[in-house]
C-alpha cells in the first residue's frame, strides 16, 4: 500500500529508521513533494524536534502543485508550472541530490520521464488490506536493485534504479 503511512508504519519508524533517513536527507539539497504529502508534512514536522525533524524542516521544499495557493510552512516554494520542465529545472542545478517524499502522481510522472534516478521503497512487515496503486493500471516500468538494507524491525529498504540507467 503507499498513501497514509501515518495509519500503519509508525510502529517501524523507530530511532534505526530515523537515523537510516536522516542519513539519506544529509545527501540531499532539496525535498521534492506533491500536495498531499506537503499537506501532511506541514501538519506534523513544524514540531517535531531532534536531528531528523529539524532536517526536514530546514531542507528546502518543492511543491509541486496545480492547487495549493499558498505554503507556510518553512522553506517551502510552490510549483504550478509544467512538472517535467520544472523537475528537470530542479535537477540540472549543481549540489547534492533532490529526495522525494511520498509517490503519487508527481512520483509517477517523474519516473515515467526519466527524472529519478533511485526508488527507494520501504517494505514494512505489515499487510494492509487497503491503498492506493503505485501506478495508474497499465503502466509499468523495469527496476534493477542496486542496494538491500534491513533494519531491526524487520523493514527493508530496497534501492532500485530504472532499468538501463547505467547505460545512459
Amino acid at each position: 500500500m503507499i498513501g497514509d503511512p501515518h495509519l500503519w508504519a509508525s510502529p517501524y519508524f523507530d530511532s534505526e529508521a530515523e537515523k537510516h533517513a536522516l542519513e539519506l536527507l544529509s545527501t540531499s539539497d532539496a525535498m521534492l513533494m506533491g500536495r498531499r504529502t506537503y499537506e501532511f508534512f506541514a501538519a506534523v514536522f513544524p514540531n517535531q524536534t531532534g536531528e531528523y525533524g529539524q532536517r526536514v524542516n530546514e531542507i528546502p521544499k518543492y511543491v509541486f502543485s496545480s492547487t495549493l495557493k499558498k505554503a507556510d510552512w518553512g522553506n517551502s516554494s510552490i510549483i504550478n508550472g509544467d512538472v517535467i520542465t520544472e523537475a528537470a529545472k530542479l535537477k540540472s542545478q549543481p549540489g547534492k541530490n533532490l529526495v522525494m517524499y511520498g509517490h503519487g502522481l508527481l512520483g509517477e510522472t517523474l519516473l515515467k520521464n526519466d527524472l529519478l534516478d533511485e526508488l527507494k521503497l520501504w517494505i514494512n512487515p505489515c499487510v494492509v488490506g487497503r491503498g492506493k496503486l503505485f501506478f495508474r493500471e497499465g503502466e509499468k516500468t523495469n527496476l534493477e536493485l542496486i542496494a538491500q538494507k534491513t533494519l531491526a524491525k524487520g523493514v527493508v529498504v530496497l534501492t532500485y534504479q530504472p532499468a538501463g540507467i547505467a547505460n545512459k
